[in-house]
């Protein structure tokens, strides 16, 4: 079995805002895309076009109609991925110490040399955050994009996960939630985000932001990230349209 580190550095992770994310999968599509080329094995697809697709991914997006008391009903669109607990059940529970937790960062990590793709793990976990990778055999699950956050070789603005920076809207954000002075830990202030199911002990990192009440002030406009190269041209070209 793996033992947690008895204290962290940082506590990296996610910050979702539940009022802006439109559902648009492009955070799905992101992570896809580098973790095809990135850390660990690719994540393989079985049937990606089929009536029935399967396939391994470590982020996804569900969405669901919700009905609050003497309020209209509306949609929330719902990201769903590791949540890179304090006391992350999935570790302790290991058998190969394949899972681990980064002292430095707290990022969750699967050491897939070490993984015998038993299942305890993805057993463990109650977000569902873990998915058996069918071709190679082994455990996924979000990395926070290790290898991009640390990558020198990226521009400054690159150097975050990927679903973080394809996304339209800006409803996700990466920081230190350990930090009290950092953005992410003031916005969670700011909007009263909360951690996944607290009752059950696991002390997830990531932060939700809730979605506000229909008629409430929306969230501000975002400046549009400037596009370069061809994607810049293009869109010069199109908004002449």
């Amino acid at each position: 079995m793996t033992c947690l580190p008895g204290k962290v550095d940082k506590a990296l992770g996610l910050v979702i805002d539940l009022d802006t994310c439109v559902g648009c999968q492009a955070c799905v599509t992101a992570c896809k895309g580098w973790n095809d080329q990135g850390y660990g094995v690719p994540l393989s697809d079985q049937n990606a076009y089929g009536a029935k697709p399967s396939g391994t991914f470590l982020n996804r997006v569900h969405s669901y109609e919700v009905q609050a008391e003497n309020a209209a009903p509306q949609v929330v669109n719902f990201p769903r991925s590791c949540l890179h607990c304090a006391d992350a059940p999935c570790v302790t529970v290991c058998p190969t110490g394949a899972s681990y937790k980064r002292s430095e960062d707290g990022i969750v990590l699967v050491n897939e040399d070490a993984c015998i793709g038993c299942g305890l793990c993805a057993w463990a976990c109650p977000y569902g955050a873990r998915e058996m990778d069918a071709d190679a055999g082994v455990m996924k699950k979000c990395t926070l994009c290790v290898d991009r956050i640390y990558n020198t070789h990226l521009p400054e603005e690159d150097r975050e996960p990927a679903c973080v920076r394809t996304c339209p809207t800006g409803a996700r954000h990466f920081g230190d939630l350990s930090d009290p002075t950092s953005k992410v830990s003031q916005l969670v202030e700011a909007r009263g985000g909360y951690a996944l199911m607290p009752e059950l002990g696991t002390k997830p990192v990531n932060r939700y932001l809730p979605p506000r009440k229909k008629g409430a002030v929306a969230a501000p406009v975002l400046e549009p990230l400037e596009a370069k190269g061809l994607a810049g041209w293009l869109d010069r070209i199109l908004g002449k349209i």
